[in-house]
């Protein structure tokens, strides 16, 4: 079974996968201090930038940001929504 990481060694791993903190704020849209500050204050990283990160380089969004993404979350219902029901309201 896989060993749980925190979000602050997911946080570490992804500054890796990006080569430096100043490469992952570019590829994130944020300035190196900020992932320092994320870094150096063992911050998770902010939630709207959770998936781009993942997509990015591959770090889970579950190890990221298990308050948000949890593992066990279960999977979305396969009937979908596909906008207004333009029956409800109608009158007769």
């Amino acid at each position: 079974m896989e060993q749980a990481i925190t979000p602050f060694e997911a946080l570490e791993q992804l500054v890796e996968a990006a080569g430096s903190q100043g490469a992952l704020g570019t590829a994130l849209g944020v300035t190196q201090q900020a992932v320092w500050k994320w870094v150096q204050s063992s911050k998770r990283l902010p939630a709207e930038h959770v998936l781009n990160a993942e997509r990015l380089y591959g770090i889970s969004r579950h190890d990221l940001r298990p308050d948000i993404y949890p593992r066990d979350y279960p999977p979305a219902p396969d009937a979908r929504w596909n906008g207004v029901d333009r029956r409800a309201g109608a009158s007769t």
